[in-house]
């Protein structure tokens, strides 16, 4: 149908990481786990009263990984693969994943179902509970 809205499946705003401060307080204060296409650090924080409750996701993408257009792929894909794979993730965390070189060709070789595997296997990680 013309003019009709379609749902949005973009991460909310207040789900973004956007402040220096909020990522150093993940990479300094959180846990980390990592395979061969990502990092992913993860930190717990204090939900405040009004606050929504979705885990925060920041995203670092170096030029390492390659040109502008290469690291907007990336980007993009790692966004889209949270969307998906986001709901396994307790709401209180905030996240920063990392995108090591090795993303690109991936993100080129499997597009979307590469990323979201690399993404979803440290996402199960991070939900595991921490041992003693």
């Amino acid at each position: 149908m013309e003019g009709e809205a379609r749902p949005s499946r973009r991460h909310p705003r207040r789900g973004r990481l956007s402040r220096s401060a909020e990522f150093e307080r993940v990479y300094r204060q959180g846990r980390s786990f990592g395979n061969r296409w990502l990092v992913l650090h993860a930190f717990p924080r204090e939900l405040t009263e009004g606050e929504l409750a979705v885990p925060r996701l920041g995203l670092s993408v170096s030029r390492k990984v390659g040109g502008a257009v290469e690291r907007n792929l990336v980007k993009r894909l790692l966004r889209e693969a949270f969307t998906v794979e986001g709901g396994l993730v307790p709401a209180s965390l905030d996240l920063v994943v990392v995108a090591r070189p090795e993303a690109r060709e991936l993100a080129e070789r499997e597009g979307l179902d590469g990323i979201r595997r690399a993404l979803a296997e440290l996402i199960e990680r991070v939900a595991e509970p921490a041992a003693p």
